[in-house]
């Protein structure tokens, strides 16, 4: 059994899930992020600041996938607050499928990035059901491209069901999904 916050190696792939403090880490998380989003250098100028903003929040958390040392995915969240940009964004969204209820004690998954050579090696898997089993909150959201992809399948294959669809994000050139599923997250 692991316990929230403590690290665990997955021997098959020598991959270790466990704390970060991604404020101190925050360049060599967007590097990730960059290479499985494909982010440019100006965007992630944007999202440092809105990293290290949002690792001052109250129970905001993030853990780590390394392996001999680097850094190949990071997870964070935080208890999600109906005040913070992103639920302004997608409660009208939320609110007109009649899920608007799961903005309200609920554990936000904010990003998730696994470096394409780790990937479809359930790091991802790992890092969000490790920190969601660490969670208070009786159920857990994010927002995912709204495209058939991996990362939405992997949501899926743990209970995340959509909520809302065509989300619109300012300044986002693609819409995005709202999904939720009940905590603890459905292991395979």
């Amino acid at each position: 059994m692991r316990l929230p916050g403590h690290a665990h190696r997955r021997q098959a792939d020598d991959i270790v899930i466990g704390p970060l403090d991604l404020s101190a880490h925050v360049d060599e998380a967007l590097a990730v992020q960059a290479v499985a989003f494909g982010l440019g250098p100006d965007e992630v100028a944007v999202r440092r600041q809105i990293v290290l903003r949002h690792m001052t929040y109250p129970g905001a958390r993030a853990l780590g996938a390394t392996t001999a040392g680097i850094l190949v995915g990071f997870v964070y969240g935080m208890p999600n607050d109906r005040t913070h940009w992103w639920s302004t964004v997608v409660e009208p969204y939320l609110r007109a499928q009649g899920h608007d209820r799961w903005l309200d004690d609920s554990f936000v998954i904010t990003e998730l990035h696994v470096h394409p050579r780790y990937q479809n090696r359930g790091v991802g898997r790992s890092l969000i059901t490790t920190i969601t089993d660490g969670a208070v909150e009786p159920r857990s959201i994010l927002s995912a491209i709204d495209v058939d992809s991996p990362a939405r399948g992997l949501y899926h294959s743990l209970g995340y069901e959509d909520l809302a669809r065509q989300v619109l994000f300012p300044s986002a050139p693609k819409p995005y999904a709202v999904m939720g599923a009940p905590l603890p997250l459905r292991r395979r």
